[in-house]
């Protein structure tokens, strides 16, 4: 098994650090030390950083917050936009830095990143040197676990994001199914669909849960299908 996963969803807020946590609960209760990273966030509240919280919390060796999260924005806005707001550079090699210390410290590290798979972090756009999400997973290098949020339109977010996943030369080590909507029509079908459309096996299926208990969850999850 591979020492890491790099956690991708098919949108924002659909529950990447939700599986992230359950992920980081699952391996610990199969034995294995853990620590959950997220480089880049964006959206303080009330003081905190909950993503980060949540998975610091989740994570069974304890390293310092400047390894878990390099970069914290304050404002709830893409990631480009408020670094290029604090005059701060996202640097993706103090990031790969940061990730190889985690794995020193812990068997498995689960790296969860901004947004969907593309979200730009640079503040060049077509004109000069850019890079995205995608290009900090290939320097990381690491397995790909992609959350589908289950919602209308997840039929073309998953695919479109897993095609984008195998461009780059990455392995889709799993997806996981997260119903972030009790009242999306036809759930069942749209499940259906992608288990027969992607090319990767299906980790679990997370219920809906106003209030996700990632404990609970990771119950829900099947490590020994990742590949």
């Amino acid at each position: 098994m591979a020492t890491g996963f790099f956690v991708t969803g098919t949108d924002t807020g659909i529950g990447k650090t939700t599986v992230s946590c359950a992920l980081l609960h699952a391996f610990s209760t199969n034995g294995y030390t853990a620590a959950g990273m997220k480089p880049v966030v964006s959206g303080r509240k009330d003081g905190l950083w909950q993503d980060v919280e949540n998975l610091q919390a989740a994570s069974t060796v304890s390293m310092p917050r400047k390894l878990i999260n390099p970069y914290a924005f304050v404002e709830s806005i893409a990631p480009h936009i408020a670094a290029q707001q604090t005059n701060i550079r996202i640097d993706l090699e103090v990031i790969r830095q940061a990730c190889e210390k985690l794995q020193t410290a812990a068997e498995i590290t689960i790296v969860e990143g901004v947004g969907g798979f593309m979200v730009p972090l640079s503040l060049s756009g077509l004109s000069g040197d850019r890079y995205d999400t995608r290009d900090l997973a290939c320097v990381l290098g690491l397995p790909v676990i992609l959350v589908v949020g289950m919602r209308l339109g997840c039929l073309n977010h998953a695919l479109l994001t897993a095609r984008a996943v195998e461009s780059a030369g990455l392995k889709l080590a799993g997806w996981v199914a997260n119903r972030i909507d009790p009242d999306m029509l036809q759930p069942e079908a749209n499940l259906q669909t992608l288990v027969e459309w992607l090319d990767c096996p299906l980790l679990g299926i997370l219920p809906y849960q106003a209030q996700p208990d990632v404990q609970q969850l990771a119950q829900y999850l099947d490590l020994s299908r990742l590949r």
